[in-house]
């Protein structure tokens, strides 16, 4: 059996800021690129079948700087829609919502390009995508690239837990993560690794 392979995009200016972005479409910096240039030796040694992307043009752009070959987008790998939380920082959050934390609360909705999704609605995408991609894992690797909290999400689900469960997992800009098997079980065999 092969390995699903996670990377999370390199860094932007709102990674780097930690604000939340979810659908806003925002390039890598010059770290982001560096940060996706030094995944490809470690890529380049695996048996991949397939690659895929969010359609972000962050997630693109790292597929592309690592070297992945046919990478097809895939809008079930966009990021957590955050609604009216996104392009903010959980700081800026809690100043209206003391307390407030993402895996717990959620997000308020937003405007019509960012109407907010649930945890439990980033987690039937995430089904979605592991139902795909597991068989074909049959066949050798298969990669991912993707966002944080997304990325967590579906690491959770690989494992069996609930969506929430994600929050135990950081994931950072510009890694590499691999979800795969023993003795027939689903496991992590590494984490945010970069």
């Amino acid at each position: 059996m092969g390995e699903l392979l996670l990377i999370r995009h390199g860094e932007t200016e709102w990674s780097q800021a930690g604000q939340h972005t979810g659908r806003t479409d925002i390039p890598l910096t010059d770290s982001g690129v560096a940060a996706a240039k030094a995944l490809a030796p470690a890529i380049a040694m695996r048996p991949i079948v397939a690659a895929f992307s969010s359609p972000a043009s962050r997630a693109l752009r790292t597929a592309e700087l690592i070297g992945l070959p046919e990478v097809q987008p895939d809008s079930d790998l966009w990021e957590w829609d955050y609604g009216g939380y996104e392009g903010r920082t959980t700081e800026e959050i809690r100043s209206d919502l003391p307390g407030w934390y993402l895996w717990r609360d959620g997000v308020v909705p937003g405007d019509a390009a960012h109407p907010g999704e649930t945890v439990e609605q980033v987690a039937l995408r995430a089904n979605a995508v592991i139902a795909k991609v597991r068989p074909l894992c049959a066949d050798g690797d298969v990669v991912l690239v993707s966002h944080g909290h997304f990325l967590r999400v579906l690491a959770a689900r690989w494992l069996g837990l609930e969506a929430a469960g994600g929050r135990y997992f950081q994931l950072d800009t510009g890694t590499l993560s691999t979800l795969g098997f023993e003795h027939g079980q689903t496991v992590i065999t590494s984490w945010n690794v970069p």
